[in-house]
């Protein structure tokens, strides 16, 4: 497995400036940090079109702390952008000599190319993204359309957050805006019937919020789904100033939020789209994805990431692949089942360090809450059933979480935990085993069979568990040798 030597990306955006830093699968490498500073360097920028000097300042001294912190990190490369308030700001040039005084080398991105990286952003963690990406920032909103061809058809609006006025006078100038600009392009005609992808830290929060308001099970932003009617709603969430959306995002973005909602009201109307999806990986992620290979595009984030977090914790050798092929005789699953049934068995040895009374709980944890992309809220449901079944407990431990699968996915998952954890306790967790043994049904019968002279190999657990096995899938248990 191929991995990246750590790259950092600053981005310096209208509302924030943000350190990230990257290490791990050249396909789908993970933060390992992280550091925003909300500089707002554009705010108060429309008057004499120069960046705000205490912004500027701020944000100059957040770019001296990341130069030393990436030195003492001893990453060696980074690599520095600039949206929309230095793009438009008429000392932009200066700042960005400032920037190049610090030790970075500043690329301004165009309004195009800034939509374009939004845009292979969602592709990266999101691969079968189908519809319109709008990238809400603070100074600009970008609307680009995405499909397996790619992003095509970018524009950049001057409709972020902090120039939007979110009161009737300001929510018809940003009507007539956005109207002006979707009639000069493509994108209303594409857009309807097809998925609307929310990209920026504003429309996370307002996410967050309705999760809150709904009492969704799994707080994980990324990848989730919204019906368009949710705007509408969402907009008098925000007027209403619930104290109980204080927990959903910082001050600052929930000060945004009215202008946020406001903004994705429009979009739904003029754009029609068939559901809302919301993307944590932007244009940093595009700039990672669009160095890729088109043969490293093609792997699957999901199983890149799986197998790296589960090589990281096993005990005799990653051997996940094995195991799922092992279990495969089994069952007929469609493709998307058969994608999350392979990260399972991946992830199969994740928590055998942990004390046995916990291993469940890691597994579970690790399904619901890990840090992928490619996987939808259901996804992480059905992987943490089978992976709480491999670790010997039935039940997920909140029951709303049933509610985002259906029960049939969730039965199979079960199944597809027995079998792993079959598989495991026959082989030791070791896979060579594995290959010298074969789990398949045969007239009405599930039937083990190991080699002969190896028929040790069956203890009492072993057969506890097929025994175990073949109730759920109602078979009879058979152990064969050959």
């Amino acid at each position: 497995m191929k991995h990246a030597e750590p790259i950092a990306i600053i981005d310096i955006g209208s509302n924030s400036v943000r350190l990230v830093v990257y290490a791990g699968p050249v396909r789908i490498p993970t933060p390992i940090f992280n550091e925003k500073v909300l500089a707002g360097l554009g705010t108060g920028r429309e008057s004499d079109r120069t960046l705000h000097e205490e912004a500027r300042e701020k944000a100059l001294a957040a770019l001296r702390r990341f130069k030393l912190l990436l030195d003492y990190m001893r990453v060696k490369r980074t690599q520095v952008v600039a949206t929309a308030a230095v793009r438009d700001a008429e000392d932009g040039p200066q700042f960005v000599r400032e920037v190049e005084r610090i030790g970075f080398d500043c690329e301004v991105l165009s309004a195009e190319e800034e939509a374009s990286l939004a845009g292979e952003g969602v592709m990266s963690g999101i691969p079968d993204a189908n519809g319109i990406v709008g990238d809400l920032g603070g100074g600009s909103l970008e609307l680009v359309d995405v499909s397996n061809a790619g992003a095509s058809g970018g524009i950049s609006l001057p409709l972020g957050v902090l120039r939007l006025d979110p009161s009737p006078p300001g929510e018809r100038e940003a009507r007539k805006i956005l109207k002006a600009a979707l009639k000069k392009s493509l994108l209303r005609d594409a857009a309807r019937g097809r998925a609307f992808y929310m990209v920026g830290g504003s429309w996370r929060a307002l996410a967050r919020i309705d999760m809150l308001a709904t009492d969704f099970p799994l707080p994980i932003t990324h990848h989730y789904r919204m019906k368009p009617a949710r705007a509408k709603e969402l907009r008098k969430l925000v007027r209403a100033l619930d104290p109980r959306l204080s927990s959903a995002a910082a001050p600052p973005r929930l000060a945004s939020s009215p202008a946020a909602a406001m903004m994705l009201e429009l979009l739904v109307n003029e754009l029609d789209p068939s559901h809302l999806v919301v993307s944590t990986y932007g244009i940093r992620e595009g700039l990672l994805y669009s160095k890729l290979s088109p043969r490293a595009r093609m792997i699957d984030p999901l199983i890149e990431e799986a197998r790296d977090a589960g090589g990281g914790e096993h005990r005799f050798g990653q051997h996940g692949d094995l195991l799922d092929a092992w279990i495969a005789p089994l069952f007929e699953d469609d493709p998307w089942m058969r994608r999350l049934r392979l990260a399972s068995c991946l992830l199969a040895d994740v928590a055998w360090q942990a004390n046995p009374g916990f291993r469940a709980d890691r597994g579970i944890e690790m399904a619901l809450h890990g840090n992928w992309v490619a996987v939808n809220p259901a996804g992480r449901v059905i992987i943490a059933q089978a992976l709480s079944a491999s670790f010997g407990r039935d039940r997920l431990p909140d029951a709303r979480l049933v509610q985002l699968c259906k029960s049939e996915q969730l039965t199979r998952a079960h199944c597809w935990g027995e079998a792993m954890r079959l598989g495991q306790r026959l082989s030791g967790g070791v896979g060579s085993v594995l290959k010298r043994t074969s789990l398949h049904l045969t007239n009405g019968a599930l039937e083990l069979t190991v080699r002969r002279g190896e028929e040790a190999l069956i203890g009492d657990q072993v057969q506890r568990r097929l025994t175990r096995l073949a109730e759920l899938l109602e078979r009879e248990p058979v152990i064969a040798t050959q």
